[in-house]
């Protein structure tokens, strides 16, 4: 029962957003199991984490949004609320990221390692994702939660990149978006903890997920992080979960502004 009390989710209702694959997904089910309705809000369908949800005994709905637009994050919390009547937990997860080095030389051999030379626009779309749609986003859940004197709990999806520079590729705009994340929590943090609204961060590591496996990320570069791993692998998604069940229940309910690293000693490297 006391673990029931401290880390139940039961009759809380989470959003998380990027929540049709990889770690969203993986965060979805585990949620649910801690009791909570899972609200996936992403560009694309969520049928398959829905079934995942519902195989674990949980309840899921998809919202359609793109975080980066302001009136498409406030039509997709209206309609949570609508059919929620509130939000207690947002999983701030929707994120993107390229390899680019800031300049290639003429002739420049890039070894498979990085994808070219980033624009100043992928730059923007980079920053747009990461830094400034999670804040449209927190912006929205927050004042929901205010409105409805909800002491929730909103937790960013950060890196360990917002706390080292990742070698050998080249992704400053990650880079810069994840430190932003973290620096954004702690000022909400501050902002909002009149209300009771508690704002955290979790800092993966590098994480077995479909998107960090070929075609999507180049076997040169699996080679190069490979021996950079102190515990020689990376990490499955299922081990983030304590991490983010601790930081969304009420056993955290004295901890915010807090950015939590998950990834294995590598920024002690």
């Amino acid at each position: 029962m006391y673990l029931e009390e401290m880390f139940g989710l039961k009759g809380k209702v989470a959003v998380i957003t990027g929540g049709g694959q990889g770690i969203g997904q993986t965060v979805a089910v585990g949620l649910a199991k801690a009791g909570a309705q899972v609200v996936i809000v992403c560009r694309s369908g969520a049928d398959e984490t829905i079934k995942l949800v519902e195989a674990a005994g949980g309840t899921a709905y998809f919202v359609r949004c793109d975080v980066t637009d302001e009136s498409s994050v406030n039509a997709a919390v209206n309609e949570i609320i609508e059919r929620s009547g509130k939000i207690d937990i947002l999983f701030n997860n929707a994120g993107a990221c390229y390899h680019k080095k800031a300049i290639v030389l003429d002739g420049e051999d890039l070894g498979g390692l990085n994808d070219g030379e980033a624009t100043v626009e992928e730059w923007r779309a980079i920053l747009d994702v990461n830094l400034t749609g999670e804040y449209i986003m927190a912006v929205a859940v927050a004042r929901t939660m205010i409105e409805k004197n909800i002491k929730g709990s909103i937790i960013n999806m950060a890196s360990m990149s917002g706390s080292i520079v990742n070698i050998p590729q080249c992704q400053a705009s990650y880079n810069a978006s994840k430190a932003g994340v973290i620096h954004m929590t702690k000022s909400l943090a501050i902002e909002w903890a009149n209300y009771g609204i508690r704002v955290n961060s979790i800092s993966p590591g590098y994480v077995g997920t479909p998107m960090s496996q070929p075609p999507f990320v180049h076997q040169e570069l699996l080679d190069a992080w490979n021996p950079l791993f102190p515990l020689h692998r990376m990490a499955a998604p299922e081990e983030l979960m304590p991490a983010i069940l601790y930081l969304a229940s009420p056993a955290a309910g004295y901890t915010t502004g807090t950015d939590v690293i998950v990834d294995g000693a590598y920024c002690c490297v």
